[in-house]
């Protein structure tokens, strides 16, 4: 360790001027009066809240997933018969028309096949051929043993011949009658083997016209899985020689949605998509189709959606990647929250904001009351009675809100269905109807919104309040809530003073635990 030499310094200090010795302490002392007050103001600064308006603006919720594009009809052509490709007349990118020849199979051991089915045809022919000629025959044995039957019984009855004869000759009539039977049941068995015969014949002809491979629909070649010389076996499933689009300027994505987000999901909502090979480019299209059946991929599960995806030049391809956006809903001239001011909660020892008491939800009745008197034509009258009606509600459902939990849901819906029918006793049968669209309005928004929170700044002091919040695009949320107000300032986080921070809409420091 190096000696520091103190008695060299001392001298140094009493060389020094007393001018110099006064100026050095001076500084010395500034410095330690700054460094106290930062230290101070560091330990005992106030807290500055970061804020943000409540503002009106268009809020669109929306689901995102990938998916990959795929023309809306694709056709797998295979081969029914097992055989050696012999020619091939189409490539990848070909343009085929329904009934068009693609392919052929080696047909040599078919039309044998058919030669062979042929000749047993004949020869099957030939044998119903002499089974009827034996049937002729055994009729004609028949007619010849009943004229014999008929004259030796004329003679049994004039006594020229025994009784034992006529039994004779009707055993024998008998004898012959079973052979034109049986000759009967020959030919039917010999023209039921020429059937069969025709039926093999006409098989193998089928088998013979298989090997013309034909395209089955208009469209263009996308996939090419043989060659001409490879053998292809059909024994349990056709296998697959070619895959033709049907329509190539008509496409889809078949994209994933999770089971939490498939709910809000239907038929006929926009959709727009984005492919890599177009960056900056959207494509526009709409749902289409969900499955019912569920994929379960790592206990993750999801159902298919299918969304339209128009092609007019052809510029979206088979199998490409598509980022999807599905737009659930959208709403304009709504109140806008960010999403920020739900997620901050007050530290315990900030005490100096009270939560809001319950009731002080701003009056919704004016506006409500407005809307029907445009939209359905109110007279004075109607709505001084309409106005009372809606405040008996509205006190009702305050009173509600004091029972007990088990009971408060069914005493708020025993007062919306006694102001529903006292308002519809008010309306002519057009208001009815025109009242009933808006208040199924508010009953689908009341049903899919939530509850939350946030702090307003009042005074510069925060005030919890209770609101219920509808669609969310990530970044804000819909108030649908009467309070706070627009324009009103909501606290999103919180910094200490002389802290550099950004504007209200700023990302906020974490202080105190968060909703989400």
């Amino acid at each position: 360790m190096k000696r520091v030499n103190l008695k060299g310094m001392s001298g140094g200090l009493k060389a020094m001027s007393t001018k110099k010795r006064i100026g050095l302490l001076a500084g010395l002392a500034v410095l330690i009066i700054a460094i106290a007050a930062w230290v101070i103001s560091r330990g005992n600064g106030s807290i500055q809240y970061k804020t943000a308006k409540v503002k009106r603006g268009t809020i669109t919720a929306s689901v995102s997933s990938s998916g990959t594009v795929n023309p809306v009809t694709s056709v797998q052509v295979g081969s029914q018969v097992s055989g050696q490709i012999k020619e091939i007349h189409i490539d990848f990118n070909s343009e085929v028309k329904e009934g068009q020849l693609i392919a052929r199979i080696d047909p040599e051991t078919f039309e044998y096949k058919v030669r062979q089915m042929q000749a047993d045809v004949d020869s099957a022919k030939a044998q119903a051929m002499m089974q009827r000629a034996e049937l002729a025959r055994q009729r004609v044995n028949l007619a010849n043993a009943r004229i014999d039957m008929e004259r030796r019984l004329k003679l049994v009855d004039r006594g020229f011949l025994s009784p034992a004869e006529r039994d004779t000759v009707k055993t024998t009539y008998e004898a012959q009658l079973e052979l034109v039977k049986v000759g009967q049941a020959n030919v039917q068995n010999a023209e039921a083997s020429v059937k069969q015969k025709e039926a093999m014949l006409a098989q193998a002809k089928v088998d013979l016209e298989r090997t013309f491979i034909k395209s089955p629909v208009n469209g263009t070649v996308i996939k090419k899985t043989v060659e001409a010389g490879q053998t292809v076996a059909a024994s349990l499933q056709a296998p697959e020689l070619f895959v033709i689009a049907e329509d190539l300027m008509d496409m889809q994505v078949e994209t994933s949605i999770d089971e939490s987000e498939i709910g809000r999901v239907r038929v006929g909502q926009k959709a727009t998509f984005t492919v890599d090979s177009y960056p900056g480019r959207t494509f526009e299209g709409e749902v289409k189709q969900i499955r019912l059946a569920a994929q379960n991929v790592s206990n993750v599960i999801t159902y298919v959606v299918i969304v339209s995806a128009a092609n007019p030049k052809k510029e979206l391809f088979p199998g490409m990647t598509a980022n999807v956006r599905i737009i659930l809903d959208t709403r304009e001239n709504v109140k806008l929250v960010p999403n920020a001011a739900m997620r901050y909660r007050l530290p315990s020892t900030e005490t100096a904001g009270k939560p809001a008491p319950r009731g002080t939800r701003g009056n919704w009745i004016p506006a409500f009351l407005d809307r029907m008197s445009a939209e359905l034509g109110l007279n004075d009258d109607q709505r001084t009675r309409a106005e009372g009606i809606l405040t008996a509600m509205r006190s009702k459902v305050a009173v509600a809100h004091q029972a007990p939990e088990a009971e408060r849901k069914k005493h708020i819906q025993a007062a919306r269905s006694e102001m529903h029918q006292q308002m519809l006793d008010i309306l002519n049968e057009e208001q009815k109807a025109k009242f009933e669209k808006i208040i199924g309005e508010y009953e689908e928004k009341r049903s899919s919104s939530t509850t939350g929170r946030v702090y307003v700044l009042e005074n510069g002091n925060p005030v919890e309040m209770k609101v219920r919040l509808g669609l969310s695009d990530g970044a804000m949320t819909e108030l649908i809530s009467s309070r706070p107000p627009e324009g009103a300032d909501v606290i999103i986080g919180t910094q200490a003073a002389g802290e550099s921070g950004g504007s209200g809409g700023g990302a906020s420091k974490a202080r105190g635990p968060r909703m989400f």
